[in-house]
């Protein structure tokens, strides 16, 4: 706006003060006439003008101002001329005029009326004010015109200075309103950036609540996003309880049922398992009910903590793991979830694989892409789906439970993520593709 109302404004106040100036130099250009009107004398027809005039611009040469009266060439007689009808001649001019004009350029206004005009007089802009009058006796008329000319030279210095000056003075006016508008700015849009502050901080798990004071407009916002985020921890904590409880409950009649003797090896192998998974879901729940949630999780260590186990779990296989992650790559989820996730992917990666391991995870505006490869023998296109359903093991790994990647694919898609599997072209063998939305 103000980029487009100060130059309408000073287009309106140059137009106005031009407009002004002209009015001015008109009503100047015709006090001169009254002037000069006031000592112009008619003797026997013959007209009688004193040497010089009051105001000296018109007796200093070239001064720019200038004073001629003329005639109809059927006024004065024995004068021939061959349209007197319409020819003017010139009875008397100032001394600031040497050299003579055409009096054609001159307008004749009717007797008692006055014309204000421009003209080009000798390659120059001229402002005219011409007046018509008559001098003797109603027997014996003399009309005339008196006609005061003023170069635009002066005036059109005068409009250029001016321009100049309200140009600076708008642009000078334009800075310091863009100024204020600016402070202004960053004063009323401070709780906006404490706001984004404070999300930041909650998405990086730097914090588990919003804490400033805002202005009214934004306390109902703030209000909701805490009862929301509040809402959110209270759900997942009864859901990491729901899942301690579970696993307590199972745990006591597994450990009497394992003290039987007449149970066969393969029940015992079985109750084992069970076991296993039952004391790993209890670490998870306690890892995850201990800590707080937070939106935003460190993929790097993560990863690292992860790869220094396997690295020690498949030593005899002497893996080679290339990782690419990104400094700031922050898993806008809980840190159980993601070392969930990596971790099935990675140790069935590594179990499939004969010598590499691949590790790459990409950034984009809007997206976050896990992808993890591996040189083994891949997943039959036909089996890719199956081994997604729980309990369903594909014949790569020699060992598992069937519930990893049903694990990991319900935990992505709970974060409105997906999960591709597909053959690696680099590596030849899988290549599972996970999508977090950012």
């Amino acid at each position: 706006m103000i980029f487009i109302l100060l130059p309408i404004v000073g287009l309106i106040i140059s137009n106005a003060y031009e407009k002004h100036m002209v009015a001015s130099l008109k009503n100047e250009l015709s006090a001169y006439s009254y002037s000069i009107l006031a000592i112009i004398e008619v003797e026997n027809n013959t007209l009688v003008m004193p040497e010089q005039l009051l105001e000296t611009q018109f007796n200093v040469s070239q001064s720019g101002l200038y004073a001629v009266l003329t005639t109809s060439s059927t006024t004065i007689q024995n004068y021939s001329a061959p349209n007197p009808a319409t020819e003017s001649i010139k009875l008397w001019s100032s001394q600031s005029l040497l050299a003579p004009w055409q009096t054609t350029t001159f307008r004749q206004p009717s007797l008692g009326e006055s014309a204000f005009y421009q003209a080009e007089i000798d390659a120059q802009a001229h402002y005219i004010y011409s007046l018509s009058v008559s001098y003797g006796s109603e027997e014996q008329p003399f009309p005339m015109t008196l006609h005061i000319i003023k170069q635009q030279n002066d005036l059109t210095h005068m409009m250029a200075e001016f321009h100049r000056q309200l140009m600076l003075g708008l642009a000078g006016l334009m800075l310091v309103l863009l100024l204020i508008q600016y402070l202004w700015s960053i004063w009323t849009l401070k709780p906006l950036k404490n706001l984004s502050t404070e999300l930041s901080d909650v998405e990086q798990g730097k914090s588990e609540r919003l804490t400033g004071t805002y202005p009214t407009e934004l306390n109902q916002v703030t209000e909701q996003l805490n009862l929301l985020l509040n809402a959110e921890q209270k759900q997942r904590q009864r859901y990491r309880n729901a899942l301690s409880d579970l696993a307590h409950s199972l745990k006591t009649p597994l450990a009497v049922m394992q003290t039987q003797k007449e149970l066969s090896v393969l029940t015992q192998e079985q109750l084992s398992i069970i076991n296993v998974i039952i004391e790993h879901q209890l670490r998870k729940a306690q890892s995850a009910g201990q800590s707080s949630w937070y939106l935003g999780t460190a993929v790097a260590p993560i990863a690292n903590k992860l790869l220094n186990s396997l690295t020690k779990i498949y030593r005899d296989k002497e893996l080679l793991f290339t990782v690419n992650i990104p400094p700031e790559c922050n898993f806008k989820g809980d840190e159980s979830d993601l070392l969930e996730i990596l971790g099935n992917l990675l140790d069935n990666a590594c179990k499939a694989a004969k010598k590499q391991v691949h590790l790459e995870i990409k950034l984009s505006a809007n997206s976050m892409t896990i992808i993890i490869q591996d040189d083994g023998v891949g997943i039959d296109p036909t089996l890719r789906e199956e081994i997604l359903q729980r309990g369903t093991r594909a014949d790569t790994y020699q060992h598992g439970h069937g519930i990893g990647l049903a694990i990991v694919r319900d935990l992505v898609k709970s974060y409105q993520g997906s999960m591709h599997i597909e053959s690696s072209k680099q590596l030849k063998g899988a290549k599972f593709t996970l999508n977090f939305p950012l």
